[in-house]
């Protein structure tokens, strides 16, 4: 096992490609700009897969499970026998992440990264345990400084395998009772917000639960801060409040998105779980936001704090907070369309349609 992750310095977008790709958008028979944010998708694949007219025909999703210590402390509408549960069931094809991955003919893979249950998970279930679940981030840090290593390596090994497969494009999911908790305290660590402004009911918690849950955060941040001092760099401190007060199953998706970028792949953003782990990753790594695109905003308020720190705009709102990859996988009918158009319609010199007059 590393000390530290082995991630190098971030790749580029293909300039050249995108250009290009915005000269074909012009040719094309519509007014400029008409189909909106579409023409934007296609570009943005354009600089990804340095090709001018690029194709989506591999996407890969995981959803990495794991459980949280914080549980404990009542922040949770739901018992945390429900993380193993939820596990099971996507392994049995019942869950909302399963349903769209079918309807878009995607791979998916569930990864138990930190799953507390002592019940054997099914077969399909990748076994890439770090430990039980975290430690309670309320009184002590919530992972080590090498189990934060192993959860980033799991996620990186993940990404890696399915870009081997030939993904172009990977999703990352989520699922832990009490995730939401630890995301918030690394939403307002990384974005210097407040617990009031970024916790919000996650599972459905009632107003006593909401307001305990803004008390854990607001008192596991201080802890977490006492604890880390300051450091000779702001990636040491990122790393440092990662394991203070992070998830196992949110570094493996931090791990992912630096992997899908070193290896040149965009990653499509969930909501609330998955934008604190794109957040964590961006302190890491910086130049890995270069390659996310954000689907959704979560209906998870501190969920527009991190989009606004990573300067994302989501593609739709459809007041989704479920989770488990969802809000991502469902922008994929979207993405393929948006090539679609940018690949098949007629350019005005094919079909021999006059084009915008020059004193326009």
């Amino acid at each position: 096992m590393n000390a530290q992750p082995n991630f190098i310095d971030m790749p580029v977008p293909d300039s050249r490609a995108e250009t290009e790709a915005r000269a074909r958008q012009l040719q094309l028979t519509k007014p400029p700009g008409s189909l909106g944010r579409l023409e934007e998708l296609a570009c943005w694949f354009a600089a990804r897969s340095g090709n001018p007219i690029p194709e989506i025909s591999h996407c890969e999703i995981f959803v990495f499970a794991a459980d949280h210590g914080v549980a404990a402390q009542g922040v949770s509408a739901f018992p945390q026998s429900v993380t193993g549960q939820m596990v099971a069931n996507f392994a049995g094809g019942g869950a909302a992440i399963n349903v769209l991955a079918m309807l878009e003919q995607c791979p998916i893979e569930v990864v138990d990264v930190g799953v507390a249950s002592d019940a054997e998970p099914p077969r399909s279930v990748r076994k890439e345990k770090v430990r039980a679940g975290t430690r309670d981030l309320l009184v002590e840090a919530a992972m080590t400084d090498a189990e934060l290593t192993a959860a980033l390596d799991v996620g990186a090994r993940c990404a890696r395998e399915a870009i081997q497969r030939g993904a172009q494009l990977l999703i990352a999911g989520d699922m832990g009772i009490a995730n939401t908790t630890a995301a918030a305290c690394l939403i307002c660590a990384f974005t210097d917000t407040l617990p009031e402004q970024v916790v919000g009911r996650g599972t459905g918690v009632d107003d006593a639960g909401l307001a305990r849950k803004r008390e854990v955060v607001t008192e596991a941040l201080a802890r977490a801060r006492k604890a880390i001092g300051t450091s000779d760099s702001a990636a040491a401190d990122a790393r440092k409040m990662f394991a203070q007060v992070g998830g196992l199953e949110i570094a493996a998706m931090a791990g992912f998105y630096i992997e899908a970028a070193r290896s040149r792949v965009p990653v499509v953003l969930d909501g609330y779980i998955s934008g604190a782990a794109a957040l964590a990753a961006v302190r890491l790594e910086p130049g890995a936001v270069r390659w996310m695109l954000a689907s959704h905003r979560s209906a998870e308020g501190g969920h527009g704090y991190a989009l606004q720190a990573l300067g994302l705009n989501p593609l739709v709102d459809l007041g989704m907070r479920l989770g488990e990859g969802s809000g991502a996988a469902l922008t994929l009918p979207i993405i393929r369309a948006a090539l679609a158009l940018h690949r098949n319609m007629a350019t005005f010199a094919s079909a021999g349609v006059d084009g915008k007059s020059p004193a326009s």
